[in-house]
């Protein structure tokens, strides 16, 4: 007896992408002060109100099944919200309620793609992309971004990554780099996916936060409405990750599929979790602002400290709660350099070979502590790469 293909090849030997945060999590459960900068889940407890408002529903007996596809409420709330960021008419029923944006992904390519169908993904990636397209049968091709631009793909290399594909995923404001999109560079997506005839899979989690630029929605473009599929959740604008809550909004030739999953799979979210999603949307920005708020805080911290660190280069975040450190001049791989820090300084980061090989040589931070022990970890993550880097008259470290 053995498990399938498929499933043996969904990490295809990338399991080791969460090594780091794993040992951080064991160091701590023995007691050690580890600064844990590894996952983007916030450092605070979620809105009070927010939590009243699961409680009050809970109690209020709303357990059992609950609507597959979301609450009528709820999506409606979503369908809202959607229409009024990107200025294009979105029903209710085009809207999936999910198990968080990771449900969400997962529906997506589920419904999009064949077994055997190529998917096109940019990297540095998030690191469970690659995983989602095999899990739904799914063949990956790669394109490779460059610090150089700022991370964000051009059109030569979209075409030549997209030819023969299926469908793109797209994720602006980015994680791990921190990049928003340019109005170019979501044009050339556009222009591309078009010219292939794509899906289009648009993670959006972190579009409420932007420090530089702005969001523009893929759906909102010329063209895109009738082949995108956007991901959304309040894991981040709200501080809700462990509620699980996201959703998927695409056009309705889909979406009765994408139901259909969910049926099969999930078979809804529970009920008191959707109506504490529906009291935070009720919330208008106020609740995602005020967090905003918070990473920009951080943004702004970490840029004073380690800009110009001996060791490392910074490359300014747009968007998102992360930073996105280059630490080529150490002579460390980012799997080394990640290691050696939680032994040596017990600070935990992702190396970047966590989110592809376009992000080797790099590090992501997760700016999740309170600021005062921030910036002594961050302070000393600079002193690690200082005492690391290379001496480039020597050649030595």
């Amino acid at each position: 007896m053995r498990p399938s293909r498929r499933s043996l090849g969904i990490s295809a030997g990338n399991s080791d992408a969460w090594h780091i945060y794993m040992r951080a999590q064991e160091l701590i459960a023995g007691g050690a002060p580890v600064a844990m900068l590894t996952i983007g889940d916030h450092d605070w407890v979620t809105d009070s109100a927010i939590l009243a408002a699961m409680h009050e529903s809970a109690t209020g007996g709303n357990t059992g099944y609950a609507a597959m596809s979301g609450s009528p409420a709820l999506r409606a709330a979503i369908a809202a919200r959607a229409e009024a960021e990107t200025g294009i008419a979105t029903a209710p029923d085009q809207v999936q309620v999910t198990s968080g944006g990771q449900g969400a992904l997962f529906a997506a390519f589920t419904c999009c793609l064949d077994p055997g169908d190529r998917a096109a993904i940019i990297a540095p990636y998030y690191a469970t992309y690659p995983d989602t397209v095999r899990a739904a049968s799914g063949v990956l091709s790669v394109l490779d971004t460059r610090s150089e631009d700022g991370f964000e793909p051009t059109r030569a290399p979209l075409d030549e990554a997209c030819t023969g594909a299926r469908a793109l995923l797209v994720n602006s404001p980015h994680n791990p780099t921190g990049a928003v999109y340019s109005d170019a560079t979501l044009a050339a997506i556009a222009e591309t996916a078009q010219a292939h005839d794509l899906w289009v899979i648009s993670d959006e989690v972190y579009a409420s936060q932007v420090f530089e630029g702005r969001h523009v929605s893929l759906r909102s473009l010329p063209g895109m409405a009738e082949r995108t599929l956007v991901v959304g959740s309040l894991s981040k604008s709200h501080a809700m990750t462990g509620f699980r809550i996201g959703w998927l909004i695409g056009p309705p030739e889909i979406m009765g599929a994408v139901a259909d999953l969910g049926m099969a799979t999930t078979y809804g979210v529970p009920g008191f979790i959707q109506d504490a999603a529906l009291f935070a949307l009720s919330q208008g920005d106020q609740i995602a602002a005020a967090t905003a708020a918070v990473y920009a805080r951080r943004r702004l911290l970490a840029l004073k400290i380690l800009s110009g660190a001996n060791g490392l280069r910074i490359l300014p975040p747009k968007g998102a709660m992360y930073v996105f450190l280059d630490i080529r001049a150490t002579g460390m791989s980012g799997k080394t350099f990640a290691n050696r820090l939680l032994d040596e300084d017990l600070i935990a980061v992702m190396p970047g070979e966590s989110f592809g090989g376009a992000a080797a040589g790099h590090v992501r931070v997760a700016l999740t502590l309170e600021d005062d022990r921030l910036g002594d970890a961050l302070s000393r993550l600079a002193g690690f790469a200082a005492r690391n880097a290379r001496d480039t008259t020597s050649g030595e470290a």
